[in-house]
């Protein structure tokens, strides 16, 4: 059993991946361990050769490893993150950056944040930014400073206002902050996580600085405003919404009338038809038909019911 559960043989200074019968042969000893309660969680070289399984090529049996160290938990930490750093197996490196999700071990976030920054392959980036939205609140303040950097890509700010949004709650202590933070990036994706935190819990604090963001400086800000206010429902927006169909910028214009459309109030029916009337970008009439047409069958619909 020892020579086939042996993974530590090297080729230059590299590991020679398990065979998949060793793979297996490994994954039944260890679950035998762990059912008789004798599986040692301090044997650092078995855990290091669980973690090379990892490497293994069938997913479902990928999947198993990863179950298996998410049962071990914290103690694998340092040893999937050694992985994730320095593997030269990119399928390793993907699959510790996936368990490192299961795990949500705080001390893991400075090494999930280099490798979305900085790992040559996508899904080790999205596995990376994925488990820093699993793990919470440890994450935030990194990822705000991802949002702050002028240097970081779209795609790249867009994934970390994505993790910061899927946080949410857990994200309050630090979002309330810098909602006024002089990076529009940052100010757009607080305005998205408190989206999430409004979703779990409505409070008229948090509708009250997404209303004020309509006011912006920035299209994206007052856009992401827009559409949260929209999604929400949140009637007493409707007023300010209403003003935003006559802000120069045409985008800001269109959100409006699409929020407008999905609050269904019908004391936005006349301001969306004088707005229509003196609307010139082609891009935003139909928006304020389709506004103007919802509103108006939702209306007599509730009408009939009446």
């Amino acid at each position: 059993m020892s020579d086939l559960l042996n993974s530590e043989t090297k080729s230059g200074q590299n590991l020679i991946p398990p065979s998949q019968e060793q793979t297996d042969a490994l994954l039944e000893m260890v679950k035998e361990q762990m059912d008789l309660d004798t599986f040692n969680p301090n044997d650092h070289e078995l855990l290091k050769r669980i973690i090379e399984s990892l490497g293994d090529s069938r997913g479902l049996v990928r999947m198993r490893v990863a179950e298996t160290l998410g049962q071990i938990g914290e103690l694998a930490t340092p040893f999937l993150m050694e992985a994730l750093a320095d593997h030269p197996n990119v399928v390793v490196r993907r699959a510790s950056a996936k368990t490192l999700t299961i795990i949500a071990d705080p001390k893991a976030v400075p090494v999930l944040v280099h490798s979305f920054l900085n790992d040559e392959d996508t899904v080790v980036q999205g596995s990376s930014v994925g488990a820093l939205a699993r793990t919470g609140e440890t994450a935030v303040p990194p990822l705000l400073e991802i949002l702050a950097d002028s240097n970081s890509s779209e795609n790249t700010k867009g994934h970390a206002a994505w993790a910061l949004a899927f946080i949410g709650a857990q994200a309050k202590e630090y979002i309330y902050k810098v909602i006024d933070s002089s990076s529009p990036d940052v100010r757009a994706a607080v305005i998205g996580a408190i989206a999430k935190i409004l979703q779990e819990n409505p409070q008229e604090e948090a509708f009250g600085i997404v209303v004020k963001a309509l006011g912006d400086p920035d299209t994206n800000v007052r856009c992401e405003a827009a559409a949260v206010l929209g999604n929400l429902s949140y009637r007493p927006a409707v007023a300010h919404l209403i003003s935003l169909l006559h802000h120069p910028d045409w985008q800001s214009r269109k959100a409006a009338a699409l929020a407008l459309m999905k609050i269904g109030d019908r004391t936005a029916l006349e301001p969306l038809q004088a707005a229509l009337g003196q609307e010139s970008e082609i891009g935003v009439q139909p928006v304020i038909k389709l506004a103007i047409s919802q509103i108006e069958k939702q209306s007599q619909q509730d009408d009939d019911w009446e």
